[in-house]
């Protein structure tokens, strides 16, 4: 089903700032038992990303509004909602008022090979560089060439992922996932100050991270530094957690972390 402000089936005006420019933001969620994952926390940062761009957000309410609408019997899948500045005049200068436009969507949950949460997946090291904008730094915008381009680059059916880095070779995370490493007792995730998306599931896991007696540090990380972990982790809200099994010549075997890691974000549904 796809809901565009409330209405099923309607097109987005030609004229819409996120189809002409990437002017918008968007959240991913887990539809399970027909209940919205997360949805509090992925409210939050929906809005927190309109916030910096400027853009406004719909109130909680109004898209609870649009749930009612989704097909009672589809109780597992992938939500997908989207917030853009709305149709404009032509040209990139934002004339006001604009009213943002709404678009919420359901899609069956991606089919992955189940060994990706026994065993852990295949990542390749994309060849594309990530830029660096402090201003987007982050935010869930549309504008994803990026990770179009860099997901572009394999074919192979038995890698899930492929790992991203800035310009200075900095790894930021994967084209669709947040990434983790974990050395002796310290949890390490990526810096995001100047590129990347900081995701809901990534936040979920450092907040329960301490739970598990893990120190977090938020730094610069190379690849000699995710050669060197113990554990590496991909995360998001649709997957939740798969570690790393192989990455060009390095291998791990199974982790300790990873599963406990797993289990307590599977727990947290707030």
């Amino acid at each position: 089903m796809i809901l565009v402000n409330g209405v099923a089936n309607a097109m987005v005006h030609p004229a819409d700032r996120g189809l002409s420019y990437g002017d918008g933001v968007f959240r991913t969620l887990l539809l399970r038992d027909a209940f919205n994952a997360n949805w509090r926390r992925q409210y939050a940062k929906l809005a927190s990303d309109c916030a910096r761009l400027g853009i406004i957000c719909p109130d909680m309410a109004v898209f609870e509004q649009d749930f009612t609408q989704l097909d009672a019997n589809e109780n597992a899948g992938v939500l997908k909602l989207v917030v853009t500045r709305g149709a404009g005049q032509r040209g990139y200068a934002m004339h006001q008022p604009i009213s943002p436009t709404r678009i919420v969507s359901t899609a069956p949950l991606p089919v992955y090979p189940s060994q990706c949460d026994v065993d852990g997946v295949m990542v390749y090291v994309c060849q594309l560089r990530l830029s660096r904008q402090p201003l987007l730094a982050g935010i869930k915008h549309l504008n994803r060439l990026e990770n179009v381009l860099a997901r572009s680059e394999w074919q192979d059916p038995d890698i899930m992922e492929g790992l991203l880095q800035d310009d200075t070779g900095h790894v930021i995370g994967g084209t669709m996932t947040n990434l983790f490493a974990v050395r002796g007792h310290q949890l390490f995730t990526p810096d995001l100050s100047n590129s990347g998306i900081a995701g809901v599931t990534r936040e979920r896991i450092l907040a329960i991270a301490v739970k598990l007696g893990l120190s977090i540090k938020i730094s610069q990380l190379s690849l000699s530094d995710i050669f060197e972990a113990d554990e590496v982790m991909l995360c998001n809200s649709v997957i939740g957690i798969w570690q790393v099994r192989e990455l060009g010549q390095k291998q791990w075997q199974k982790g300790h972390y990873v599963a406990l890691l797993r289990s307590l974000l599977e727990a947290d549904n707030d």
